[in-house]
Formats: structure tokens, C-alpha cells, sequence
């Protein structure tokens, strides 16, 4: 299990982001209301994992990458970039 991970709860490490401890204290802080969702709605799949399924994150979902994953993607990123993002996530959940 990996030490001081600020991950949310599909796997994206917070403490990365030049945002966090900023403007921003983290997805599960923030109840799923990250920047690229609209304004006032949770992400999608934060709403899934803590208030449909009850989990902790993505990573006790043995439906991972699902189609929330797909529908809910940073438009910064190109297909490559989010297909990257998918795969570190993934192995951070994994890690956890």
C-alpha cells in the first residue's frame, strides 16, 4: 500500500496536480465537483463509486474502466493522453 496518496476515487492522484492544496483540496474534499464537470454536479463517477455503489473508489469495482470512465473524460486530453490516464489510474488503484 503506497503512503501519503491523496487518491480519488477513480484513481487520479490529486497531490499531483498543481491545483491541489491550491483552489483545490481533492476530489472526495470536493465531493466529485472537479474542474471539467459542470458546475454544481459531482463527476459522474465519484456520484457511481461512493453514492450508488458505496465504495471507496474504482479499484473494489470489478467493472473498471466502465463507460462512466469513458463518458466522464478531461477535454484537455487527446485519445491518446486519456487512454494513458486510464492505464495509470488504473495501476494506482491497483497499488492502493
Amino acid at each position: 500500500m503506497r503512503e501519503n496518496v491523496n487518491l480519488s476515487v477513480c484513481g487520479t492522484d490529486c497531490s499531483a496536480c498543481y491545483c491541489y492544496g491550491k483552489m483545490c483540496s481533492g476530489c472526495n474534499d470536493l465531493s466529485g465537483k472537479v474542474f471539467h464537470v459542470p458546475e454544481g454536479k459531482a463527476c459522474a463517477i465519484y456520484d457511481c463509486t461512493v453514492n450508488q455503489k458505496n465504495l471507496k473508489s474504482c479499484g473494489e469495482c470489478g467493472e473498471v474502466p466502465c463507460d462512466i470512465w469513458k463518458k466522464t473524460r478531461d477535454p484537455k486530453y487527446s485519445d491518446e493522453e486519456f487512454a494513458e490516464s486510464i492505464r495509470v489510474r488504473i495501476q494506482a488503484l491497483k497499488e492502493n
